[in-house]
């Protein structure tokens, strides 16, 4: 008898969604609250970031220093725990192959389709900006952002939700992870486009193999402290160890020749490195940290987000080097059309996992792609990389924004997610009781 099918005989009322028990509906409600949360501290900080700077003056840059290393420092936290949740059999690797294929799609075809959509549809026409390279190159940096799922939403929610011993829950947590990785790796080609091949760059490209060669071959071997001191402690570690070989590389070969190693893959790959015991459930102390760092980050995010009410953009376009930030401002109405069109076809480009899995039912391979259409963490990382190129703007609101809309969706979207599971997995239990 199958796992799901052991779950479903000893708790078929949790699973089938007619449970009584108080404990599951307080996590789905808290598990939906985080997620609006999320959103709420988003928009909070994107407001202070238009406020601060004017408040501070002459302060704003010591204070921006200070947030934007706690924002490294809690994006190291985020991506260790992410590591942690990656769990494969190495004897089995092969058959991993399919489901990496189909988490890369996933992870490019949204990025893919909103990188184009700026391209051609929110830049003017008359400007032909796609005859520009450089173009090229900021648009599909800043675009990565529509391309990973958060994993951490989407596995609380769906657990939360009673799913843990279904294909559904163990299918897209394997996805998650994948994309998420497949986002951080692919961040390092697409930094290469944006500084060119530099000496630098084949030290940063000697890292990230190294550090992809000690997390395959050391996964889940070290027997390091995992409570969320110990994490936060490694964090800091992360941060002032690729920060400090920064300064002193700029300070050698000016700002043009630091050695800027970002936080994202070595957090990833020492949390991969954690031995981890993945049946035991983290008590709720650690949970709530976690949750409060995940809280600073997403405000730390908004917060970190240029300056665009009451500037001049075209004195901004002048003074910056992003040829994306010379793009005209448009109308707050047309730029929250665009907003709800880039939602939709970045979540669209999410359906990819439809056409693989054919074995399985249509509902299930419909749960696992509207489950990945959870957007957070990771993504606000990659938009935070966007900003360190100096790229603002009319494309980097309209990917905030997006990024805002689609945490206010993903209630929506988990909920509907574990409907289509539940279904399936009540046909699953009819069959099995006639069998």
């Amino acid at each position: 008898m199958k796992k799901s099918y052991l779950f479903v005989t000893l708790y078929p009322d949790s699973l089938l969604g007619f449970s009584k028990d108080y404990h599951t509906l307080t996590h789905n409600i808290c598990g939906m609250r985080k997620v609006y949360f999320f959103s709420l501290l988003l928009v909070i900080g994107l407001i202070l970031s238009q406020i601060v700077p004017h408040l501070l003056g002459d302060n704003f840059e010591a204070f921006k220093s200070v947030t934007d290393s706690l924002l490294y420092i809690s994006l190291a936290f985020i991506m260790i725990n992410v590591g942690r949740e990656f769990e494969i059999n190495k004897n089995q690797w092969r058959s991993y192959t399919v489901d990496y294929l189909v988490a890369m799609g996933a992870a490019a075809i949204p990025w893919i389709l909103v990188a184009l959509y700026y391209i051609f549809a929110v830049a003017p026409p008359e400007l032909q900006i796609w005859k520009n390279i450089d173009v090229w190159k900021e648009t599909f940096l800043l675009s990565r952002y529509a391309a990973p799922t958060s994993a951490g939403i989407l596995f609380t929610m769906l657990a939360a939700a009673g799913l843990s011993y279904t294909w559904v829950y163990k299918k897209v947590q394997v996805l998650a992870i994948f994309d998420d990785l497949d986002t951080i790796l692919l961040m390092i080609p697409l930094q290469i486009l944006m500084i060119g091949m530099r000496w630098q760059m084949f030290v940063i490209l000697a890292v990230a193999v190294l550090l992809i060669w000690l997390g395959w071959k050391k996964m889940n071997s070290y027997g390091f402290r995992h409570d969320w001191k110990a994490i936060l402690f490694f964090s800091v570690l992360l941060f002032v160890v690729f920060h400090g070989i920064y300064l002193i590389s700029t300070h050698f070969y000016g700002k043009d020749g630091g050695i800027h190693i970002e936080i994202l893959l070595p957090a990833f790959i020492l949390g991969v490195i954690m031995k981890t015991d993945h049946s035991v459930k983290p008590d709720k102390t650690e949970l709530r940290i976690a949750d409060a760092i995940s809280y600073l980050f997403m405000v730390l995010v908004g917060l970190s987000m240029p300056l665009f009410l009451g500037i001049d953009f075209v004195e901004v376009a002048e003074n910056s080097s992003s040829h994306i930030s010379h793009l005209p401002m448009l109308p707050w109405g047309t730029i929250a059309l665009h907003v709800f069109i880039v939602t939709i076809i970045s979540n669209l480009g999410k359906l990819f996992p439809l056409a693989f899995y054919r074995d399985r039912k249509l509902g299930e391979r419909l749960a696992v792609s509207i489950g990945m259409f959870t957007r957070g963490e990771v993504g606000a990382g990659v938009l935070f990389i966007a900003i360190g190129y100096q790229m603002s703007g009319v494309l980097l609101i309209i990917s905030v924004l997006a990024m805002c809309l689609n945490l206010l969706f993903t209630g929506f979207f988990i909920g509907y997610a574990k409907k289509l599971a539940m279904k399936s997995a009540q046909v699953e239990l009819a069959g099995e009781a006639e069998w």
